[in-house]
């Protein structure tokens, strides 16, 4: 098959929906060769909030350390080789199209077909053994205890700051969730986790006491170093990473750390696209939109924003909504390609009684129009689908492969 060919399959296999568990990709894994080879560090990172900044300060770490790398992460922003790179390096197109003919032809008669996310794990993993990758580190796509990546055993777990999220997979209270994601721990493994709410740590403190895995939080934000990535949450998750390269046992310093935090990269997180007023920020669920709102007022702290917005269904926007209004002057509400988006009507409905002006535009591209000439910088958030597409059409990209998670 042809790159294009290949994708056309994979995201075909998207019918067969998320199915949570690990007999699967442990068999995938097992028939592709595709487990970590001996001596391989694998970390791995679970969470709601924060978990691709840090696995992409993570892997900036070990490669200031002379590590040869390998970082799988989801979903992507234009092209989906974005999810899988070696030493920062996206993995090349032919090299996915032959690895999805193969595995395509392995799984023809299985009675229970793969899903997109374990096919993709797969992808990454035995790309990361052909590359002779030192250190793997693997985001989860969602969950912990029976996400895909825990088929993959871990040297380190990593849990960022849980909130409400998925509730219809992962439960309806912190402590469900918690539990969820603190399901990557392992029996004598260190885990790393940041500050959580009372009742998220209680849990992770149980399932770590449980299983005799020496935890430590990092408790307090990294500060004393330039990040590249903005706002002053950003310090907690560098905060994290570092204590997760330490427990790795990375020969860091104090120059290394500065080199790596100040040359980390990690797409539509504040990211200001250069010559234009735009600025991309993937802010879908409450305790983002908290995050983002100190991240502007520490960027821009005496103006307001013009915000195109946009949002998929199942992420409370209504609350969204109302913590991003104090800073916006003016939302354009745009629709997001993806079937599960919020119409432009819903998005408006959503709004607070007392909420600022808005506009209705049926596309991206007419909101873009209607903005470009900003002398104020101009926020597009919400959704990674809507991230990753005007992120696109902006610099004149091509169109992005349909994202998953």
């Amino acid at each position: 098959m042809t790159y294009a060919e290949a994708l056309d399959w994979l995201y075909a296999t998207q019918q067969f929906g998320i199915k949570l568990g690990l007999d699967q990709p442990r068999r995938l894994l097992r028939e592709t060769c595709s487990f970590p080879k001996a001596n391989t560090q694998v970390v791995h990172v679970a969470g709601t909030n924060g978990k691709g900044s840090t696995c992409a300060m993570i892997d900036s770490l070990a490669r200031a350390c002379g590590r040869r790398t390998g970082l799988f992460t989801s979903p992507h922003l234009i092209s989906y080789t974005e999810r899988i790179q070696v030493n920062g390096q996206n993995i090349p197109e032919d090299t996915v199209a032959r690895y999805l003919s193969e595995i395509k032809e392995l799984v023809a008669d299985w009675e229970n077909h793969p899903t997109f996310f374990e096919i993709t794990l797969t992808i990454a993993m035995r790309y990361f053994s052909e590359q002779d990758c030192e250190l793997i580190i693997l985001e989860t796509g969602m969950g912990g205890r029976l996400d895909a990546t825990t088929a993959v055993p871990a040297d380190v777990a990593v849990i960022t700051p849980i909130a409400l999220d998925h509730s219809q997979w992962l439960g309806d209270t912190i402590a469900d969730i918690a539990g969820e994601k603190a399901g990557i721990i392992l029996a004598g493994k260190p885990v790393v986790s940041s500050a959580q709410v009372p009742d998220a740590q209680r849990r992770i403190e149980q399932e770590a006491n449980e299983l005799q895995a020496p935890l430590d939080f990092a408790s307090s934000p990294l500060t004393g170093y330039h990040l590249n990535i903005a706002g002053p949450h950003q310090q907690e998750n560098a905060a994290v990473a570092t204590l997760a390269a330490e427990k790795l046992k990375l020969p860091i310093t104090s120059d290394i750390v500065r080199h790596a935090l100040a040359t980390v990269q990690w797409p539509g997180r504040f990211e200001k696209l250069p010559n234009s007023p735009y600025i991309l920020d993937a802010t879908h669920n409450p305790h983002a939109a908290h995050a983002l709102v100190a991240t502007w007022q520490e960027e821009y702290p005496h103006e307001q924003a013009t915000r195109i917005f946009g949002a998929v269904e199942g992420k409370n926007t209504q609350e969204v909504l109302s913590i991003l209004s104090p800073i916006t002057k003016h939302f354009h509400f745009v629709p997001t390609n993806s079937p599960r988006a919020l119409t432009i009507q819903e998005l408006r409905n959503a709004l607070p009684a007392e909420g600022v002006t808005h506009s209705l535009h049926n596309s991206l591209s007419d909101a873009i129009a209607a903005t470009q000439n900003s002398t104020t910088p101009v926020l597009i958030t919400g959704s990674l689908f809507l991230i990753g597409e005007a992120k696109a059409q902006l610099l004149g990209k091509t169109k992005p492969t349909a994202s998953s998670q």
